[in-house]
């Protein structure tokens, strides 16, 4: 006779607390609360302009970068405040890595756009930097297609290359959390399927938080799902409950495709 097993609770790694975003009066997100669990991947889903890419870039002090955004409430890293006097956007952004919707590789050799964030961070070991480079590309299951051209330029790769380049990039530092937004959509099937199975493999090691508009890629990758429209959390679950069995009637509505 099978014994059933309860499912441990996670662990959280970002806690949200009444966290609102404005863009000068616009409210871009409304009062938001909310736990990430610690190496799990979670899905940010909703229609175009609903929030959830803001909700994304506030979990690493970007939005402070656009002119005129205002950030209120609470996040914390192992609970540690992210924002407020004395704390180092720089320091959050190691800790918090971002991959673009749009692969970004800087005009330089492959080794050296892998190479460029620890060497802004003061390393000029060489062969420090020559592992991390090493161990970022194979995390990226990029290493076995680039190893013996490290020092082409990185814009001869192909789309879905690039954009392994770019979470290369970003887990050279060694984060602790990756922000994904929308990673997979500027590419074919193919990378697009590269782009899920690294995810779940960096999900041993990462806390991962994706935005993405494919519902079947959220249901594929995700073990959390947030549901977010005009601004607004409208629910946030286990994601097979949020496929399956979700508890507003306006998930259910976005879910299967009534509006979107």
């Amino acid at each position: 006779m099978s014994v059933a097993v309860a499912q441990a609770a996670p662990r959280m790694k970002l806690t949200v607390r009444d966290l609102e975003v404005f863009y000068g009066s616009k409210r871009g997100l409304s009062p938001t609360t909310l736990d990430l669990p610690e190496k799990n991947v979670t899905a940010l889903i909703g229609p175009s302009g609903c929030g959830k890419s803001t909700f994304l870039r506030a979990l690493n002090r970007m939005n402070e970068l656009i002119a005129g955004c205002r950030v209120l409430g609470d996040v914390r890293l192992d609970g540690e405040p992210i924002y407020g006097p004395g704390i180092d956007p720089v320091v959050v952004r190691r800790r918090i890595g971002m991959v673009f919707q749009r692969s970004n590789p800087f005009p330089k050799s492959i080794f050296e756009n892998v190479a460029y964030g620890l060497r802004i961070g003061g390393i000029d070991n060489r062969s420090e930097i020559a592992g991390r480079v090493e161990r970022a590309l194979s995390q990226a299951a990029l290493w076995a297609e680039v190893k013996d051209r490290l020092q082409d330029n990185a814009l001869g790769l192909s789309g879905g290359q690039q954009q392994r380049l770019c979470i290369a990039r970003a887990l050279a530092v060694e984060p602790e959390v990756l922000l994904m937004d929308e990673p997979a959509s500027a590419l074919d099937p193919i990378a697009t399927a590269h782009i899920e199975e690294l995810i779940d493999e960096l999900s041993n090691d990462y806390t991962v938080v994706i935005v993405t508009h494919n519902m079947q890629q959220a249901a594929r990758v995700s073990d959390w799902t947030a549901f977010f429209y005009m601004g607004e959390l409208v629910e946030y679950d286990r994601t097979n409950i949020i496929f399956t069995k979700p508890s507003q009637a306006k998930t259910e509505d976005y879910i299967t495709g009534r509006f979107g």
